[in-house]
């Protein structure tokens, strides 16, 4: 349950469903920088459980909804507490929350809107490499502006933009791309710091033919957005 103490200026903010045996670590590892806040998206396991013993406040969303509607509750109630930005981060262990001071650093001594974690695609399996690759021209063609990694969900959102993405409709990678779209047409400060590239040798779900007619559909409603458009 979400506790009653006021949100500080940051906080982690960690979307998870199903991630039980993960999660804990996860939390722990990011409560060493931030406060910790995790959306338990409609898991049928013990995520919640495992979050709340390990420090975080817990947010339970029923039934499950997608990344996009967990991570929009988590923007609501940070914005609610007066947060000013949150980190967000995945509660899989992809992302290495001993690296969040590097978030924190450029906030500090370059403040931006959006601060995006960017992936080495050299370190990724092959066809990961191939579809993030393929995804960064795309979208860099649609938006204009070369965006080296559209599909991190490591990132700092800023106050402004959680409150934009909150009448967002996409679930899933493309409401982390369409953030980068609001920021570009609102030229809200987009910034990049290197993070480790994390994999744990589990089989891609990735359909190589199915995920390039999506991910040109997500180009097109960016440009849109960039254009003006409500996507």
């Amino acid at each position: 349950m979400v506790g009653m103490h006021p949100i500080p200026r940051i906080l982690a903010l960690i979307p998870a469903h199903d991630e039980g045996p993960r999660i804990a670590a996860v939390v722990r590892g990011a409560a060493a920088h931030l406060p910790v806040l995790v959306v338990d998206d409609g898991s049928t396991d013990d995520t919640a459980a495992e979050a709340e013993a390990a420090g975080a406040t817990v947010l339970r969303q029923q039934p499950n909804q997608g990344k996009g509607a967990a991570l929009q509750a988590g923007f609501a109630v940070a914005i609610s507490r007066g947060a000013l930005a949150v980190v967000t981060l995945d509660g899989d262990g992809q992302h290495d929350p001993a690296e969040l001071p590097r978030f924190l650093a450029v906030e500090r001594e370059q403040p931006a809107e959006l601060i995006v974690g960017r992936r080495d695609f050299g370190r990724m399996p092959l066809i990961r490499r191939a579809a993030n690759g393929l995804g960064t021209l795309l979208l860099s063609a649609a938006v204009g502006r070369w965006v080296p990694d559209n599909q991190s969900g490591y990132r700092l959102v800023g106050r402004r933009l959680m409150a934009e993405m909150l009448a967002s409709r996409e679930d899933g990678f493309a409401f982390e791309v369409e953030m980068i779209a609001v920021c570009i047409r609102e030229r809200w400060p987009i910034r990049w710091v290197p993070i480790s590239t994390i994999y744990g040798g589990e089989p891609s779900h990735i359909r190589p033919l199915q995920h390039l007619r999506e991910f040109l559909a997500v180009a097109r409603r960016a440009r849109r957005i960039v254009r003006g458009g409500s996507g």
